[in-house]
């Protein structure tokens, strides 16, 4: 049985929630209330993860926290095309790393700032949407050149990867935290590119691709 323990406003929480979807994984949900609740500093909540942070996966008493490691940990047992976690391409899976380093540091910047607005913590805004710019200019220029080469994803290949789920939920929740995405235009078709993955759910902020044109 896999269990996903859960806050629903966290965008690490909806990366883990996309993977288990797309990949039609059954698991059933323990809301974790960190704010207000502070569930995660709690004795219960130490005894999986001493670092209070979400998300958690468990399965079949495997505990995996945090994000990514969550979703190595799905591909890795329940994908058996083996093309979300492309571990056997030596070209390909060291590109993937780095673009899950990247959503590292757009949680810390985008998502940091989001959390900030959202709830009224001190944060340093000013920086942190300067950064997450910084970092969408980044992106949006990689997905520029790759879609005249023939790319859709972060990385070559036909399909997307973790690396496309990783960054996905802090780029398209960056509203929330004031960094707008007018003037990223790539960006904006990579995000309804996923969309339109089969098996991708929404969650609060975030909303299904519009309907194709005939």
């Amino acid at each position: 049985m896999v269990t996903l323990y859960d806050f629903e406003l966290s965008a690490n929480c909806y990366a883990v929630r996309l993977m288990l979807s797309i990949l039609g994984v059954q698991y059933e949900t323990v809301s974790v209330d960190i704010y207000p609740g502070s569930d995660n500093r709690s004795e219960w909540f130490s005894k999986l993860n001493p670092e209070g942070t979400l998300p958690v996966l468990v399965d079949d008493g495997f505990i995996i926290s945090d994000a990514n490691p969550c979703m190595i940990h799905l591909a890795g047992k329940y994908d058996a095309t083996d093309r979300w976690n492309p571990i056997q391409d030596w070209l390909v899976y060291p590109l993937m790393l780095g673009w899950s380093d990247f959503a590292r540091r757009l949680t810390a910047s985008a998502g940091v700032a989001r959390t900030g607005v959202a709830f009224g913590w001190d944060a340093d805004l000013p920086a942190l949407q300067a950064e997450a710019h910084r970092l969408l200019r980044q992106l949006d220029e990689h997905l520029w050149f790759g879609e005249k080469q023939g790319r859709d994803w972060l990385v070559e290949g036909e399909h997307p990867t973790i690396a496309d789920i990783a960054v996905f939920p802090d780029v398209v929740l960056s509203e929330e935290g004031g960094v707008s995405r007018q003037d990223y235009p790539a960006i904006r078709r990579w995000l309804d590119r996923v969309r339109r993955i089969p098996g991708f759910v929404v969650m609060s902020g975030v909303f299904p691709a519009a309907p194709a044109r005939a």
